[in-house]
């Protein structure tokens, strides 16, 4: 979505990165996604340093607000989803629902299925997320301020995952929809619209600009 917001041409390649392909921990020996090969050769890794090279590197539209408080802000709610949110909610549900089974599919072992006990705790703890959210959205036009940023483009992808499935009662957190629904009206959302897990069909909601 950066890279889009940006109107940068690119391609995307999946990699399993389990599977510690040489071909893929050559490029990120921690053989974590996502790894940025740009045009010039230059390869790097971590979604942080990443969105930081491409403000840099491609400065004609900002992802970052001009205000370095607000500025501050944007990284601050970066790391909040990558971490707190990404731990607590969005991967949790996403190992347990999807890479459980791709992993056990992949080495040919039936694997554990998911943890029906842990996902309703990761639900409850989801609620506590929106709520912050909601607090935020109230307050401000977008996540870090007036303007849309990297905050919101951050957010956004990790909220993808879970509505994915189904997980958010929208009806709970309408302030949350409203700012979710600008999100997927955006060009360059489209991407996440049409993404798909293999044999698992996304809730009604997903694709739909008004939900």
């Amino acid at each position: 979505m950066c890279l889009a917001e940006k109107k940068l041409d690119f391609t995307q390649e999946m990699t399993n990165f389990w599977e510690k392909r040489p071909e893929f921990t050559s490029l990120n020996p921690l053989g974590y996604v996502p790894v940025l090969v740009d045009l010039n050769g230059s390869i790097l890794s971590d979604s942080s340093a990443i969105i930081e090279y491409l403000e840099e590197a491609y400065p004609d539209r900002k992802l970052y607000p001009d205000d370095l408080l607000v500025r501050a802000e944007s990284r601050r709610l970066m790391f909040w989803f990558d971490s707190k949110f990404a731990q607590e909610v969005s991967m949790v549900i996403l190992w347990e629902k999807v890479i459980k089974s791709m992993i056990a599919k992949s080495t040919g072992n039936a694997g554990a299925g998911p943890d029906s006990n842990l996902i309703r705790h990761t639900k409850n703890t989801l609620s506590h997320h929106l709520d912050y959210i909601a607090w935020l959205v109230e307050r401000r036009n977008w996540l870090a301020g007036d303007h849309f940023s990297v905050a919101d483009i951050t957010a956004a992808a990790h909220i993808s995952v879970v509505d994915y499935f189904g997980d958010i009662n929208w009806e709970k957190f309408e302030s949350v929809k409203n700012w979710f629904m600008r999100i997927k009206s955006r060009p360059t959302y489209r991407g996440f619209l049409s993404d798909r897990v293999p044999s698992m069909a996304p809730a009604p909601n997903y694709a739909e600009l008004d939900f």
